[in-house]
């Protein structure tokens, strides 16, 4: 988002750290996190639950079929997901608030060195930015420098999804048939970088926002939706539901391109990068089938007025100094290193993000808590997939070299 559509953080929904385990810093970005679905679960635990259609109490993203993984087992149909808790902007600022429960089935597929599927569409092209294997990237020791700098000495990173007692916190997605309606929907602040309705929205009765409900959300409450058949994702900011569909902006992707160059530079879109949200969720379907295999999404307290390929927009935030030459430009892509810290002191679940930290890295997309990251809304995670991860220092990760700064 443009600086001046970063929210300003309101104390009144920052996150209580029982709850969240939120950093010391007491800020943060709101959990965001993205439906699974039902798949391959060799870790033993049951899959999540997608939206039948749109008068169903929707859950977590799925495809719409409980199918396994290619390479065989069988789907478990599963529990409901629940609702997200709020969202992060400028100066991260963390809100929570549990949604209801949901119920439903569905399957969503992850093979290992491919890109996963969710409502039955891949999420973009095998050789788009989120997809991309950079393992053997070569490192940025300047960026590096200036990312460790611009950091808490100490942090750690924080895993912004899981489960506490009845609340569950993270980014649903929502997936509707094919035959799901348009409905008109009202870009209230940023119109003229929002890609026009209608929008083929779930019902409010059943829709799931990151914060809440449509009629009742706190934070970014951003709203995710993919549309099988179509295969297009529609993903909007700061939406809720009051005689109509209202979002501050809205963004379609076409799942089946790749996702770069498929709105104008300068646009921002639900992400402050200008980047889709729902590629860079850690999703519940993906780690029990073993393979995370796309980048993950993480946000910065402090960016600077550039931004690096795949982002295409970005964001200085109230408070940041745009004169700081540690603040990192959206879309800077960090990588775990191997070397700094040993993943197979982790649980089983906790090593598969781990390793996809290795191998896909992480893209900075939005502006929050330093070095939090996203996953999905999902009443199946438990401590030993989230807690785990907390032990990983910020300072394990490295800059990979970035193509050239924009603004």
């Amino acid at each position: 988002m443009k600086a001046t559509e970063l929210c300003a953080g309101t104390v009144a929904v920052f996150c209580a750290a029982l709850l969240l385990g939120c950093s010391s810093d007491g800020g943060g970005a709101g959990t965001e996190e993205v439906g699974g679905a039902g798949g391959v679960d060799p870790l033993g635990v049951g899959s999540t639950t997608s939206f039948g259609n749109q008068k169903n109490a929707g859950g977590s993203a799925g495809s719409g079929n409980s199918s396994g993984q290619s390479s065989g087992g069988t789907a478990t149909a599963g529990s409901g997901g629940a609702g997200a808790n709020g969202g992060k902007r400028a100066n991260g600022g963390t809100s929570s608030s549990s949604g209801g429960a949901s119920a439903g089935g569905g399957g969503s597929t992850t093979s290992p060195g491919k890109p996963g599927t969710v409502g039955g569409c891949t999420i973009f092209t095998a050789d788009d930015a989120w997809n991309k294997d950079i393992s053997a990237s070569p490192v940025d020791a300047t960026w590096t420098a200036h990312v460790q700098a611009a950091i808490t000495s100490g942090l750690h990173l924080h895993p912004d999804y899981g489960n506490s007692g009845s609340d569950h916190f993270g980014m649903p997605i929502n997936v509707v048939p094919q035959s799901q309606p348009a409905v008109p929907v009202s870009f209230d602040d940023y119109a003229d970088e929002s890609d026009p309705g209608p929008y083929p929205f779930p019902d409010p009765s059943s829709a799931r926002l990151e914060g809440g409900t449509p009629t009742s959300c706190d934070g970014d409450c951003h709203f995710l939706t993919i549309q099988s058949g179509t295969c297009m994702l529609y993903e909007g900011y700061a939406c809720q539901y009051s005689n109509g569909w209202h979002c501050s902006n809205g963004a379609k992707w076409d799942l089946t391109k790749n996702s770069y160059g498929q709105r104008p530079k300068g646009w921002t879109s639900a992400d402050a990068a200008g980047l889709a949200v729902t590629p860079g969720l850690v999703r519940y379907d993906e780690v029990r089938a073993g393979a995370v295999t796309h980048a993950i999404r993480f946000t910065m307290k402090c960016t600077r007025a550039n931004f690096v390929a795949p982002a295409t927009h970005d964001a200085v935030p109230p408070k940041c100094d745009p004169n700081d030459p540690n603040s990192p430009p959206m879309g800077l892509r960090v990588r775990l290193n191997k070397t700094k810290f040993d993943i197979s002191t982790l649980s089983a679940s906790a090593q598969v993000v781990a390793k996809a930290m290795q191998t896909y890295g992480l893209i900075l997309a939005d502006n929050g808590s330093d070095f939090y990251f996203q996953g999905e809304d999902n009443p199946g995670w438990t401590d030993q997939d989230v807690e785990p991860l907390k032990t990983i220092p910020a300072a394990a990760f490295e800059a990979i070299v970035p193509p050239a700064l924009e603004n």
